[in-house]
């Protein structure tokens, strides 16, 4: 039995590490980096709420158009002296009543306030969609930038970790010298001191590395390890053709954010209308339908007449005879609640024009404000002008001195290999010291490091100019 269990572990032990190992494993594309970020990121979220509730507005001024039909109805008992809904009498007892009505109000005319809203409304609606496809834009270029900080960061750590290996070749060698007192021994606690440096470096990229996935995983908007595929990204080193003029001029034409503030300019105008109407008279149609019921209400019905003394007389021949008249007999029946309903039903139609004469200069105010706010989205927009025109210049001039820098690194790493292949030999036979190794050693891995950093800071630069021409990656 113990042995089975024993068994049983080993497997579910060997299953859950696999599973484990195939979870750390899956290698992430650039592709399904974007594709996880556009459909986690929390900021994007954010920014699809807000053009839904831009999208309730529109439909609900569009709605406001419509006439507004109301029903009521009441049902109540009163007890005391009241009137009689039936007869307008007064009366001293319980009733029970109850009234039903229908109301219909629409707007004729109001300066076109609700139209304009509408308008206003679809505007607002049509910049929010493109603002969503702006932070889609800005979201896609804030993920390559940090995959490829990503990148940069596990070279810079794969160039440290080269680095650690040769210098552990190199304690091997003078350890043995060291060993056999012979060489100068104060090489092989440099070379320890080396080993030392290049072991801090690892750890310095280890950190720098974890910072960039944390980065990159807090875009995608997920907690697992993220391991990247470098494989499907082509890094492409030609020069870049366009100027910094023309990037701005297709900025101009394809950036979302250049739409959805000139949209925003729109709407600001029709806010403008919309002020205007309280300037205006508005005329509206009314009409209802009313009825009502009451327990007091009753039906009397004639059933005989009878000769009852008045209790006044006249006097004839000295004697007073009493006045007789003829009175009817009737009897009481309730009427119904459906009867009532049917008998006291009423309709009422009309126009109602009202006129602002006065209201605290609201109206006024109200339209300087609006007119202000076209103002200010304006200035927004000719603010962005500048302020992307002048980035895509800084960001331009960077890219190309980037570029005349890794030119001139490539040929940096090309001579220092040399320096240090000849150095090495000389060191291993003793004929160089460890100070002229070290020093080529160090200037050959520190240009290795910079040539990588410039690699990627080049395309980073490329991927900005093409986010400003509208281009995201896979276009």
């Amino acid at each position: 039995m113990i042995h089975k269990l024993v068994i049983l572990i080993i497997i579910v032990l060997m299953s859950w590490a696999g599973f484990a190992q195939n979870k750390t494993d899956k290698s992430y594309s650039l592709e399904d980096c974007i594709s996880i970020a556009l459909e986690n990121n929390i900021d994007l979220k954010s920014t699809h709420l807000q053009a839904n509730s831009a999208k309730v507005n529109y439909q609900q001024s569009k709605a406001n158009l419509l006439p507004s039909l109301n029903g009521n109805f009441s049902l109540g008992v009163n007890d005391g002296r009241s009137i009689n809904p039936f007869t307008n009498a007064y009366i001293n007892q319980e009733l029970t009543f109850s009234d039903l009505g229908l109301s219909l109000d629409m707007t004729i005319f109001n300066g076109f306030r609700l139209l304009n809203s509408a308008k206003q409304n679809r505007l607002n609606k049509k910049a929010s969609e493109l603002e969503i496809e702006a932070a889609q834009q800005d979201l896609v270029l804030n993920v390559t930038l940090a995959y490829l900080q990503v990148l940069n960061a596990k070279d810079v750590l794969e160039l440290a970790k080269s680095r650690l290996s040769t210098t552990q070749e190199q304690l091997t060698i003078q350890k043995e010298f060291f060993d056999n007192e012979s060489g100068n021994p104060a090489d092989y606690t440099d070379v320890l001191g080396q080993k030392a440096s290049d072991e801090t470096n690892i750890l310095v990229s280890e950190s720098n590395l974890n910072n960039a996935k944390l980065n990159l995983a807090q875009l995608l908007n997920i907690d697992e390890q993220l391991n990247l595929d470098r494989h499907s990204l082509i890094l492409d080193f030609e020069k870049y053709k366009l100027s910094a003029d023309e990037v701005f001029s297709e900025a101009l034409q394809n950036l979302a954010t250049f739409k959805a503030k000139t949209l925003q300019i729109e709407a600001a105008k029709k806010g403008v209308s919309v002020a205007k109407s309280q300037f205006t008279p508005k005329i509206s149609l009314f009409g209802g339908v009313n009825t009502n019921y009451s327990s007091a209400a009753e039906l009397f019905t004639a059933t005989g007449s009878n000769i009852v003394e008045t209790g006044n007389f006249v006097t004839v021949d000295g004697q007073n005879l009493p006045i007789m008249t003829e009175q009817t007999s009737f009897t009481s029946d309730a009427i119904s609640y459906s009867d009532q309903l049917d008998n006291n039903l009423n309709t009422v139609v009309g126009i109602a024009v009202s006129v602002p004469l006065f209201n605290g200069f609201r109206a006024k105010h109200n339209m300087a404000l609006e007119k202000i706010k076209v103002e200010e989205s304006i200035m927004e927009l000719e603010r962005t002008h500048v302020d992307i025109k002048n980035a895509i210049a800084q960001v331009h001039f960077d890219m190309e001195a980037v570029y005349k820098r890794y030119q001139s690194l490539e040929k940096q790493v090309e001579a220092y290999k040399e320096s240090y292949r000849i150095n090495d030999i000389r060191f291993k036979n003793g004929v160089s010291n460890f100070l002229n190794y070290i020093t080529s050693k160090n200037n050959l891995d520190n240009a290795k490091v910079n040539l990588a950093n410039a690699k990627y800071e080049y395309v980073l630069h490329t991927k900005v100019l093409d986010y400003y021409r509208g281009i995201v990656f896979g276009n």
